[in-house]
């Protein structure tokens, strides 16, 4: 990775962390879960609509780090207007990307790949995926908690 290309990402974390995109409660969401990461403290809830299979509307509201809070706001704008197999697709390529056993398909990820960089450090990775955990529990078991433990 080239020095430019880590100036780029550093910026778009920092730009998410301080401004994060939807962050925001959804009143009438039909899916809702809470996120839980007690090593780091992070703590959010996400709130989707779904209709007809697709993510409608999605927000988050919650307190973290600035890695949590700015993969939160990438998310929520990746996941806006994808069918719920098209969300669990780039959980998995996501997760595969930051926190799994080799080092994910690069440059498939879009400003996603801005977190890329955190599988380097193993105790940001569980920032970097609570909110993806959470969604993800949002629309499989809505109500629950999801937890990096």
């Amino acid at each position: 990775m080239t020095v430019d290309i880590r100036s780029l990402y550093r910026e778009i974390i920092v730009d998410h962390n301080r401004r994060p995109r939807n962050f925001r409660e959804i009143p009438d969401a039909d899916r809702i879960a809470n996120g839980d990461n007690p090593l780091c403290g992070d703590r959010l809830t996400v709130y989707v609509n779904v209709r007809g299979g697709v993510i409608r509307d999605i927000g988050f509201v919650g307190n973290g780090c600035a890695i949590s809070t700015a993969s939160a706001s990438l998310m929520t704008e990746a996941l806006l207007g994808k069918t719920e197999e098209e969300a669990e697709a780039l959980f998995g390529r996501f997760h595969d990307r930051v926190a799994g056993p080799g080092s994910g398909a690069q440059g498939t990820l879009g400003k996603l790949e801005a977190l890329a960089g955190v599988r380097e450090f193993p105790a940001r990775v569980k920032c970097a995926t609570l909110a993806w955990h959470t969604v993800r529990t949002a629309l499989n078991a809505p109500g629950r908690t999801a937890s990096t433990e």
